[in-house]
């Protein structure tokens, strides 16, 4: 449990973060991070749409460089874009002034006023001037789609098991995850609307910078 739902010591370490919405709302807070990816993004797209979900996508920025059409289809299908950094680095291994840089490297391209930090952790005062810039969003149900210990039968367990009002859940559109997302996603959201869910993504919290061309 201390993987798929983190513990309240561990939401205590950055309480301005979002781990957990609303509590008296029957909501949830579907999330992607690591992409845009042109051999999985796209079908998460077309899956969403099919179910009329929308998501809020964690994009490294390096990606969004390099498949920046992806970037724009998850913007015109009206999901919320997040900033994952430009390199998907922890910041446990940088210094203050190299994290910070590559998230705004990353901002670049994104325009976004969102942050969740790879891995989950960064240092104290990473933390302290992202804040003021971001709203940081963690989560409260990690799918583990990415593990290769796991099926995909195991991922949609994680979602049923785990999920609660509020919760904000992590799925990934990469490479590694893709075979057990294909499984576990479309059944996860049947699942979520037959139990009553409605599917929510983040408001703004402050003021979004002005797009350039990509």
């Amino acid at each position: 449990m201390f993987i798929e739902q983190p513990s309240d010591w561990l939401r205590h370490i950055y309480p301005d973060a979002l781990w957990r919405m609303d509590t008296n709302v029957k909501a949830v807070y579907l999330t992607f991070d690591d992409g845009p990816i042109p051999e999985v993004t796209p079908r998460v797209l077309d899956l969403l749409s099919q179910y009329g979900v929308k998501a809020t996508f964690f994009m490294v920025g390096d990606n969004v460089r390099k498949y920046p059409d992806i970037y724009r289809m998850v913007k015109d299908a009206g999901h919320r874009i997040g900033n994952h950094t430009y390199n998907h680095i922890g910041g446990m291994r940088h210094g203050i002034r190299s994290y910070l840089n590559n998230v705004e490297k990353a901002n670049d391209l994104l325009h976004t006023d969102l942050v969740r930090p790879p891995h989950g952790w960064l240092k104290w005062e990473q933390y302290y001037f992202l804040r003021h810039k971001y709203k940081l969003v963690m989560w409260d149900v990690v799918t583990r789609d990415y593990s290769n210990r796991l099926n995909g039968k195991e991922v949609l367990w994680n979602v049923r098991h785990y999920t609660r009002p509020g919760s904000i859940i992590t799925f990934h559109d990469s490479l590694k995850s893709a075979d057990k997302l294909w499984y576990a996603l479309p059944r996860s959201i049947e699942w979520l609307q037959s139990q009553g869910y409605i599917f929510k993504t983040f408001p703004v919290y402050r003021a979004e910078t002005n797009e350039n061309n990509l």
